[in-house]
């Protein structure tokens, strides 16, 4: 039996367009998941609700790319009536009046909100376990963590509680919590969306993307989200779109670079897990085998770690939390914010300055190829709880060693995508990262649908099931 989950995102557009899916229907089969697997941590708040209501209001017949689709914000983007945590002690009360530029986009897109999808404390960590509330669960080995800091997204996608997802990524957070649970996350490039551009903020990190189930689905989130203001093009067609029509094609012959370096590489203790590294391998014969021309990368960067310590601090630094809201805080986030205003403005400056310059060396590194391929993560998803009780210091350490490729893809401004590729001894997807030219969203979703279709599809956890 078919369950409305089992559709992708593609098809459950194209169902409400024909009037085949209504909206509340569609609506009401992921508040019940939403609502029965909070085992999973995957929502900070579901909020049946406002959705009823919402629905309500949506007009007659489709407007809008996502007319009628069950989607939920992210626990940093606010929305008006609706508990916005930021997954932190200190906002635990905290319902804004008003709503983020982003959930009012969606809202003009025609989507349906049905919740707050768990996040780290402001976003801060690769993983999403806050004190104010349950920890974000792999759906596929429940003692482990989900990645962060989108964890509840992805979880939420690769659990079938959404049919896909709207996060942000500012030093691996699509694409760490996706490669952890098995499902597509997508990093655009710098300035690829109206909103959540990179441009928001002056270290140039946090993007906004799609976490989808397939480069199909992702590439129809995609140009939606380019969609969403009215200085960006409009898609071709309904359900169809710049970036959607380069996943459903197959890709020319590319030059494909390979590389298990990492910019930390000099700094921390970086191992990758003999899976990790396997899923390099069998992704690479499977692009060679489609004709593409595949090297090494030969790439040694250099310097990278000062400079993004001091840019992860300076993000730190502009969380607007006062001294009493310090002792609400978790030790990390404190430690960060602390930190990050002791900054002068020559250390930002200095640090910004770095920045660009790796920018440069990497684009330049990498100009000889169309693609590189990376490992997603260095190790494989870890026990929930294995960061507390660590030094501030200790606890970054471990989130490099976990996550050591993501980074510098917002450093550079590039875009990535992970996707599962392989799986494991025992059945968990393991993952692979691809990373695209400035601008080269399209390339990499067409390669990633030519690895969908070599690799075949991917069995589910337990609870899709359920």
């Amino acid at each position: 039996m078919t369950r409305l989950h089992d559709l992708s995102l593609a098809a459950q557009v194209d169902a409400l367009r024909r009037g085949e899916l209504a909206p509340a229907d569609l609506t009401a089969h992921y508040l019940d998941r939403a609502e029965r697997f909070t085992d999973l941590g995957a929502f900070a708040e579901v909020s049946p609700d406002a959705a009823r209501q919402r629905i309500s209001e949506l007009p007659p017949s489709p407007r809008g790319a996502l007319w009628g689709v069950p989607l939920a914000d992210k626990d940093l983007v606010a929305r008006a009536g609706v508990p916005t945590r930021y997954g932190s002690r200190s906002r635990a009360d905290h319902v804004p009046t008003a709503s983020d530029p982003l959930a009012a986009a969606l809202d003009a897109a025609g989507a349906v909100n049905i919740g707050k999808t768990s996040t780290s404390e402001f976003g801060l960590t690769g993983f999403t376990e806050p004190l104010i509330h349950a920890p974000a669960r792999d759906p596929w080995r429940l003692s482990a963590g989900a990645g962060g800091s989108s964890g509840g997204a992805a979880v939420a996608v690769a659990a079938g509680l959404l049919p896909a997802a709207v996060g942000s990524d500012g030093g691996g957070s699509i694409r760490i919590p996706s490669a952890t649970v098995g499902v597509l996350g997508l990093k655009p490039s710098r300035g690829r969306l109206p909103l959540g551009s990179g441009f928001d903020s002056p270290d140039g990190l946090s993007v906004t993307g799609p976490i989808a189930r397939s480069a199909e689905d992702a590439g129809l989130l995609l140009d939606a989200l380019i969609d969403l203001a009215p200085f960006s093009y409009a898609t071709t067609a309904p359900g169809g779109g710049p970036f959607v029509d380069a996943a459903r094609r197959e890709p020319r012959e590319l030059r494909i670079g390979v590389t298990t370096v990492s910019p930390w590489d000099d700094d921390e203790d970086i191992a990758l897990d003999p899976d990790a590294r396997a899923a390099v391998e069998v992704t690479s014969a499977w692009l060679s085998d489609a004709g593409h021309a595949v090297t090494d990368a030969d790439w040694h960067p250099w310097g990278y770690a000062e400079l993004f310590h001091v840019l992860w601090r300076a993000s730190a630094a502009r969380v607007p939390l006062t001294d009493d809201d310090m002792d609400l805080v978790e030790p990390l986030t404190a430690w960060l914010v602390r930190e990050g205003r002791r900054l002068s403005a020559l250390d930002l400056l200095n640090g910004l300055a770095a920045a660009r310059a790796f920018e440069r060396r990497t684009i330049a590194d990498f100009s000889a190829f169309d693609a590189v391929l990376t490992p997603a993560l260095a190790q494989p998803p870890q026990p929930v709880g294995s960061y507390a009780g660590h030094s501030p210091q200790r606890t970054f350490a471990m989130q490099v060693e976990y996550a050591p490729y993501s980074s510098f893809v917002n450093v550079a401004g590039l875009p990535a995508l992970t996707m599962p590729v392989t799986a494991d001894a025992e059945g968990h997807p393991v993952s692979a990262q691809l990373v695209g030219r400035p601008g080269g969203e399209a390339v990499l979703l067409s390669l990633a649908s030519q690895l969908e279709a070599r690799r075949g599809p991917l069995p589910h956890p337990p609870a899709w099931i359920d």
